[in-house]
């Protein structure tokens, strides 16, 4: 039985809308090529939801990488009712019914769901169903559920919908609200996919605070309200995981002091997981770091006030994002709120308790350093590894695991949670945690290992130890249980894949150690076999091992990250508006229309270039025909968004709607308009007439008219 992913499988973002959801598409395909991850989006057939989740052969059924998406309006859930029954109670009870089919199919999608209630238009009605789906949903594995005023409180849009466009072809939003929607949608998708960044280290003088601390003295630098707010973001972001570091020029004891000195300070010295206060380039102390937490350095966010600090970070340690705050720091609170890298989509308690195990780990590491005799320190450490199978509530945890861990990973296959719920339920396969604890405290859920049974062996699928429990033994316990597993249902050998990365050297040193294993070269890896019989007798010894350290971050080149630009992102796309313009402006230098002395007027150029955005191919002249051009019913409806929004005018389905559509016949459509004609064809009549008139004819007509006006 093979149950490895393909991740060379495009990105796919399979939807299902309780509406016409076709405008998401050019806005997700914009986010695709700025995230350097072309997505590819699919559309269930409209208003189906229920048959989506429930149809075996839906677009959700078959997604195998990516992140399924509902996107539903609570007012759609049902029709005015016709028997009298309050329609209030009909939302409910259909909410109520959505909710418990979209919980009893989650297990047996293989990529997250992403659930976006979507704004409703001041139906007072609505309201019940909604906290039903949020009450229901929210909180649950594998699902992802955004409230509409969540969505319209990160990206806030100025008109939501479009009444008009909702009664020709039922879409319901304005362009702008569309693009917020996508922007949802891609941010979580880009975060559930990305690898996480563990580290957060930060500068002191005048961006911890304002001043610096060597030249005004401790008391003198001060803690303005943007900068408050970077400590308790920074907080925030400690309790969800990150872990926080200094790295600053200057001298350790005038920062002590700055810290002492003001005691309003919402971080303290004890907040940070490790420093480096001197006078070294930066980016050899993130380095030092990066080695002291056993982390590799693309796990770091480098955040300075200085540009010139952080184009050297980046340049001397590009695996680090670095980010330069803003000059204005008034606009500091929008301008992380849109950093995604700071995104966590699911926090667990080993989140929660991160810095506190970290700092467990490295007064290990220093005990064990110090210790006269290993196999003694070794000894008193009265560790203990519970190996269990997955209870569903640390789904989140383990999907967490595979995500993040890099050192300690035979594979480094990595699984959403709906991935890991979906193999939990295949069957044969059984997937086993390993809680860690010792006399320096409690590791929680640390390890991870996912098994099957082929062939009259016992296949270890993953295999992988979080970093801050390495040297103590740890994976020889596991590895041994697995075995003892395999001998109770008669298996006489464990096999264990391995594939080799740029970091996961300590794995590989670990299955060498092991000496009655058989090695074999597969397909770019290796293939180790053990006799299960030896294998459940595996401990570590301390004095036949390496020296007493904790394995360090590997110094091979790391791979480059898909996509690094969240500063970018956070300084100029952090709202629908700025998206919307985006795109159009890269529309329109990808499709550019012909030259513009081709076209007789204006309100021709201004066409054609709508036309090439939404038709995504160049417009030659005022000839070309929308429908030729692969235009389309939905395309048409766009179209008369985008001319009531240009030209302030409003055409009927019929006007656009028409083989014969040509660009130069709209123009003149629009054009009659603009001037009051009724009849586009009396609008070419008075050009003609005009046209034929001598230059003192025109002079006279316009002086009678300005004389009428009088």
């Amino acid at each position: 039985m093979d149950v490895t992913l393909h991740p060379a499988e495009p990105f796919r973002i399979a939807i299902s809308a309780s509406f016409t959801a076709e405008p998401l598409e050019p806005f997700l395909l914009f986010w695709g090529r700025r995230l350097n991850t072309p997505f590819e989006a699919v559309f269930a057939p409209y208003n189906q939801i229920l048959q989506t989740l429930l149809d075996p052969g839906s677009v959700f059924a078959s997604n195998r990488h990516g992140v399924n998406v509902i996107l539903l309006r609570a007012v759609d859930l049902a029709a005015q009712p016709e028997g009298g029954e309050p329609r209030r109670s009909v939302l409910a009870s259909h909410a109520r019914e959505l909710a418990a089919a979209v919980r009893a199919s989650l297990p047996r999608f293989s990529v997250p769901l992403l659930f976006l209630l979507c704004p409703s238009p001041g139906d007072e009605e609505c309201g019940e169903a909604e906290s039903i789906l949020q009450e229901a949903l929210g909180g649950v594995a594998g699902l992802h559920f955004f409230h509409p005023s969540a969505i319209l409180s990160q990206y806030p849009v100025a008109q939501v919908h479009d009444p008009r466009a909702a009664e020709i072809a039922r879409i319901p939003y304005t362009e702008e609200m569309f693009a917020a929607l996508a922007t949802v949608v891609a941010r979580r998708a880009h975060t559930l996919s990305a690898p996480p960044y563990k580290v957060i280290a930060v500068d002191l003088d005048n961006t911890l605070w304002r001043g610096i601390c060597g030249e005004d003295g401790p008391a003198g630098v001060v803690l303005d309200p943007p900068r408050r707010f970077l400590h308790e973001f920074l907080l925030r972001q400690r309790e969800a995981g990150m872990l926080l570091v200094i790295a600053s020029k200057n001298n350790f004891s005038d920062v002590q002091e700055t810290f002492l000195a003001h005691p309003e300070f919402p971080l303290r010295l004890e907040h940070f997981a490790a420093w480096r206060i001197d006078w070294n380039p930066k980016p050899v102390n993130l380095a030092s770091l990066a080695a002291e937490l056993n982390v590799g350095l693309d796990s770091f966010i480098f955040l300075d006030d200085n540009p010139m600090e952080c184009a050297e970070v980046a340049s001397s340690a590009p695996e680090v994002l670095s980010i330069t705050l803003p000059a204005n720091l008034e606009e500091l609170p929008a301008f992380l709120a849109h950093v995604w890298a700071f995104d966590h989509p699911n926090v667990t308690e080993e989140d929660r308790r991160r810095a506190e195990m970290i700092a467990r780990s490295l007064e290990f590491s220093r005990a064990a350093q110090s210790a006269a005799s290993l196999d003694d320190f070794i000894a008193s450490l009265n560790l203990r590894v519970d190996v269990q199978p997955l209870d569903p509530e640390r789904l989140p945890r383990a999907a967490q695991l595979t995500q993040r861990t890099n050192q300690f990973n035979t594979t480094t296959i990595r699984r959403t949670e709906a991935e890991i719920a979906a193999l939990a339920a295949t069957p044969g396969v059984r997937i086993f945690t390993a809680e860690v604890s010792d006399r320096f405290g409690e590791y929680g859920l640390t390890g991870l290992a996912i098994v099957f049974t082929r062939l009259n062996e016992l296949y270890v699928d993953s295999f992988l130890l979080s970093c801050r429990v390495l040297g103590r033994g740890v994976e020889h316990r596991i590895l041994a249980r697995l075995a003892e597993l395999a001998l109770d249902e008669g298996i006489y050998t464990v096999t264990v894949p391995f594939t080799p990365t740029a970091k996961n050297a300590p794995a590989r040193a670990f299955l060498d150690s092991i000496p009655f294993g058989v090695r074999h070269e597969d397909n770019g890896g290796y293939v180790y076999r053990f006799p299960a019989t030896e294998l459940q007798t595996l401990r570590w010894t301390p004095s036949a091992a390496a020296p007493p350290e904790t394995p360090r971050a590997s110094a091979a080149a790391p791979q480059a990250r898909a996509f690094t630009g969240y500063a970018e992102i956070a300084a100029s796309l952090r709202t629908p508006a700025q998206v919307l313009q985006a795109a159009r402006q890269e529309a329109a230098g990808r499709h550019a229309p012909a030259r513009a002395a081709l076209f007789h007027s204006a309100t021709e150029e201004k066409l054609a270039r709508i036309w090439s955005e939404l038709l995504q191919k160049p417009v030659t002249g005022p000839e070309a025909n929308f429908f030729d051009l692969g235009g389309h019913s939905l395309l048409a409806v766009l179209l008369l968004m985008r001319v009531r929004e240009e030209f302030g005018i409003e055409l009927s389905v019929d006007e656009v709607y028409s083989g014969s559509l040509t660009l130069g016949s709209l123009a003149a459509v629009i054009e009659a308009r603009q001037l009051g004609a009724a009849d586009p064809d009396e609008y070419q009549a008075l050009l003609a007439e005009i046209e034929n008139l001598s230059d003192e004819e025109v002079r006279a007509l316009l002086e009678r008219e300005l004389g009428q006006e009088e």
